[in-house]
């Protein structure tokens, strides 16, 4: 395994500990801002880095049409290419793919489908996803190739895309290899059916990777499924490889997924939420387009250190009313580093043995919002 995984503290099945990669340890609960792009949206990567984060996440479908996988190789990989020289995950493309894309067809060899750009025609095969992720992008840790299903679905179309995820699965790791500097990451998928996420989670074992996720949540099925597909999928997971959420979410998603074992996240949220207008808290979320903010003199949260505690919520209203660009950046700021600053307390929490009050303390102040 190229990345020491190191479990320093547990608490009931929340644990944290230190995912050593060759760019840095990525300390867990960890979550990733996204970069989809080559950037967290609004933001520079030394203010990423201010906010405390040990790792951001690339949108391989994203890059693979603009600017290319080939021309961000001759470019020197994305962390050259767009200044971050700590770890970086990829997702696969495939989320993308099935959301984003006007597809023609999902066949075992590949996806075929239409930029949501220009309209060109692009096929996706697992052993693609990892040329473009791990040999062109140069992704930290990539992610297999997998097929995500919307929610609700019936039981056949999720075993379909389920064992079809790990045929893909197989593919991404033989593709993979083995590497001394880089991860591969396996995807459960099952939707929100428990014996589908076993065989899905037996079968990846039996292939081996370096980390798995939990895939096809936060595709609609809202907080409460989730949490109840939670409550058993990341235990069917490795105990001792990182367990990686993807797409979620809000806060509270976040600190009941910790609480059921799990490590890594990632959410467009809290840039998306900021060039909004929302900002979250430790008191729950605020919409500054409210009016009563016009004159409220208050820093937004005199708990999260960054450039948004300079100014009033009033300032904040007015610029987010008037559509100025520093509200954007200001607010998009200021999430990120709640999210940092959440995650970093829930592993002290956790390493002091008070995650459980912890837990019950944000469920008092956010879980009405």
């Amino acid at each position: 395994m190229p990345f020491p995984f190191e479990i320093s503290a547990k608490e009931g099945r929340a644990r944290t500990g230190v995912l050593k990669t060759a760019r840095g340890d990525i300390r867990t609960p960890a979550f990733m801002p996204v970069g989809t792009a080559a950037t967290v949206k609004a933001m520079t990567v030394d203010q990423v880095k201010a906010t405390g984060a040990d790792i951001i996440l690339g949108n391989t479908y994203h890059l693979m049409l603009r600017p290319g996988p080939e021309r961000m190789e001759r470019l020197g990989g994305l962390h050259k290419f767009m200044g971050w020289d700590k770890p970086i995950l990829t997702d696969s493309g495939g989320f993308q793919v099935m959301s984003l894309a006007g597809i023609s067809k999902v066949k075992e060899e590949a996806v075929t489908f239409s930029s949501h750009i220009d309209g060109s025609k692009h096929v996706l095969t697992p052993e693609r996803s990892i040329e473009i992720q791990a040999d062109r992008i140069g992704a930290d840790i990539s992610m297999q190739l997998d097929q995500c299903v919307a929610y609700p679905a019936e039981k056949d179309a999720a075993r379909k895309a389920m064992e079809l995820s790990i045929r893909w699965g197989a593919r991404s790791k033989a593709r993979f290899g083995e590497r001394e500097t880089q991860a591969l990451f396996g995807i459960q998928q099952g939707s929100t059916y428990e014996d589908l996420r076993r065989q899905s989670s037996d079968q990846l074992r039996e292939i081996g990777f370096d980390g798995y996720a939990i895939g096809g949540l936060a595709v609609g099925e809202g907080h409460q499924a989730m949490c109840a597909v939670l409550d058993y999928a990341p235990e069917m997971l490795p105990a001792d490889r990182p367990r990686y959420l993807m797409g979620v979410g809000k806060p509270i998603d976040l600190v009941e997924a910790v609480y059921r074992g799990v490590d890594m996240f990632d959410c467009v949220l809290p840039t998306r939420a900021g060039r909004h207008g929302q900002a979250w808290t430790w008191d729950g979320p605020l919409n500054l387009k409210n009016a009563r903010f016009a004159e409220d003199q208050d820093p937004l949260d005199p708990a999260i250190d960054g450039p948004s505690s300079q100014y009033s919520k009033a300032y904040l209203h007015h610029l987010i009313r008037a559509d100025e660009i520093l509200g954007k950046v200001l607010l998009s700021w200021h999430n990120i580093a709640f999210y940092q600053a959440l995650t970093a307390a829930m592993r002290a929490a956790i390493s002091e043995g008070r995650f459980e009050q912890f837990r019950r303390d944000f469920h008092a102040r956010h879980v009405s919002n």
